[in-house]
């Protein structure tokens, strides 16, 4: 009989608090596409407003796609 898990099994043993490492690909939120200003808005805490979507906009404009991973591990 085999010892290793589905990588099902062990994502969500991860997220119950298991006390071993997490697995680097459930560590890492971003896919590779564009990034929205209200994705900016949610990955930062805030409400979607006007205000807080101009500030991502001005975020993404500066920074790019980085803005987000510097939120999101």
């Amino acid at each position: 009989m085999s010892t290793s898990q589905p990588d099902a099994s062990r994502a969500s043993e991860a997220r119950a608090g298991d006390d071993r490492v997490t697995p680097d690909d459930l560590l890492h939120a971003r896919t590779g596409t564009d990034v929205a200003p209200e994705d900016l808005v949610l990955a930062a805490g805030r409400d979607i407003t006007p205000k807080n979507l101009e500030w991502a906009k001005r975020k993404l404009a500066e920074e790019g796609p980085a803005a987000m991973d510097k939120l999101l591990p």
